[in-house]
This record gives structure tokens, sequence and C-alpha cells, in this order.
């Protein structure tokens, strides 16, 4: 409570006392709302010079302001924007298509994570990183085992030429609709350069019929090539494996045993 205070006291001091701060959640403990009559903002600490291009490029809500403080913090405002997280259902829609297909093909973004010393994520490294991460005793079930298997396998199969600006989560609740029927995609602390495929792959086995890739994928820009469904797949495998390691660390039973038949319908 008490560093909870503290914080709230360095964001009236910017703002003012007349202004209403309530915490807005969140991993980090680092993201506020604030409100006076009928002025909405959301404060954050130390967001990457990042937003200001996804600002621009109309991705997130419109960048107001940036503040440096005296210890060096940088304190960013954004307009908080009245409206609501996408359902699941809603994934299927142009909007979402379109947005994605909007990131994914610029340049401006591109630019800047490079600038900001952003390299390429290729599969082999990723593909490394899960091996040193996840725990011996969860290599050791034969579902993973087999997981690991595939990634391996398969490795020489999905190289590509194509690298973009990834947001690496886009579930549903990531995305906000405005009231005037804008919308945005939100939590960009993970972005990273690596294959489109990521994304898609996320969006499409978690949202869409697999009947209905075509149509979406037409929608977004691309077609649904064996190379594009392979890659796809592989980093789903990926991603479903941390999954799997994130929910044993928090001994979360049910939620385990959903990914480990989830991998093993995958394979």
């Amino acid at each position: 409570m008490c560093v909870l205070k503290l914080k709230v006291n360095w964001l009236e001091h910017i703002l003012g006392s007349e202004w209403e701060i309530t915490p807005a959640g969140g991993a980090t403990g680092e993201a506020y709302f604030a409100k006076f009559e009928d002025r909405r903002l959301f404060l954050k600490r130390n967001s990457s010079p990042f937003l200001a291009v996804l600002s621009a490029e109309g991705i997130v809500p419109k960048l107001v302001w940036t503040k440096r403080m005296e210890n060096g913090d940088v304190i960013t405002a954004q307009h908080w924007l009245m409206g609501r997280e996408l359902k699941s259902g809603d994934m299927a829609s142009t909007k979402v298509a379109s947005l994605l297909s909007k990131i994914h093909h610029s340049k401006e973004l591109l630019d800047m994570l490079k600038r900001l010393g952003k390299v390429p994520l290729l599969p082999e490294d990723l593909l490394q990183q899960i091996q040193v991460n996840t725990a011996q005793a969860l290599k050791e079930n034969p579902i993973v085992q087999k997981g690991f298997d595939y990634l391996e396998n398969e490795l020489s199969n999905i190289q590509t030429e194509r690298y973009v600006v990834c947001h690496c989560d886009v579930n549903h609740n990531n995305w906000l609709l405005s009231e005037d029927d804008q919308l945005y995609l939100i939590d960009w602390d993970g972005a990273m350069i690596a294959d489109p495929a990521i994304d898609l792959g996320l969006l499409l086995y978690s949202y869409i019929s697999p009947e209905h890739w075509d149509s979406w994928l037409e929608i977004y820009g691309e077609n649904l090539s064996e190379d594009l469904e392979k890659r796809m797949k592989w980093y789903v495998i990926v991603q479903t494996i941390l999954s799997l390691q994130f929910h044993t660390n928090k001994k979360e039973e049910a939620e385990v045993k959903y990914w480990q038949n989830y991998l093993k319908d995958l394979l």
C-alpha cells in the first residue's frame, strides 16, 4: 500500500491533485488510469520509444505527451478510450485481418525496432531458447518429447526471408474496439522482428475454423500456401510447449492437461 501511495504521489505531482488516479493492473504494476472532469488518460512508466510510432500509425490509442523525470524515468500518457476488448467470436472480423496486415507490412514499425537494436528472431534461435528454458521433467513427458522431435525435424522446412514486426500475443484480450468503432492492438511489451507466421498461427489456430483460413488470409493479403501452413504449425507447437511450461510452473493441473491434449492433437 505504501509503495502504491508513493507512485500515486509522483503521478499527482505531474498531473495535479485534482486528477483521480487508479492502478490499471497488468504484470508490471506500472500502468495507471487518470481522470479529471471529461479528460481521461492512460499513464505508463518507461514505455518503449516504439509507442510513439505505434501511435502515429494509429495502431494504439493516441500518445498525448511524454515526460522525462529527474530520476531518468519516462512517463507516457495516452488517450484512455471508452470501449471494449474483443471477444473470441470477434477475431474473424475483417477489421482484425486488416489491422494485423497493416502492422506486418509497416516499414516505419520495422525501422523503429531495428533502431532500438532488435534483430530477427530466427526459428533455430527460438528452438534453442525453449530447449534451455523447458524443465527436464517436462521434456521427459512423451508428448512434449514428440513435440521437440517435430520442431527439430521440421526446422529446415520452415525458413523464410520475410521478417516483420510481430506483436507475439494477439490474444483477443489485447484488441480494443473503441466506442467510435476504431480497432487498436495494445500491450506491445513483447514485440519482436520475426516470421509473421508467429502472429498468424496463434490467431488462426485459436479463433478461426480451418475452412475459413483461406478467406481470412485473403483479407489479410496472403495466400494459404503449404509453406505458410508448415510455418504456422511449427510456431503454434512452440507456443504450446511454452504454455505447458508456464502452467506447470504455476501448478495449474487443469491447464496443463488442456495444453497437453492440445499438443497431442497438433501432432
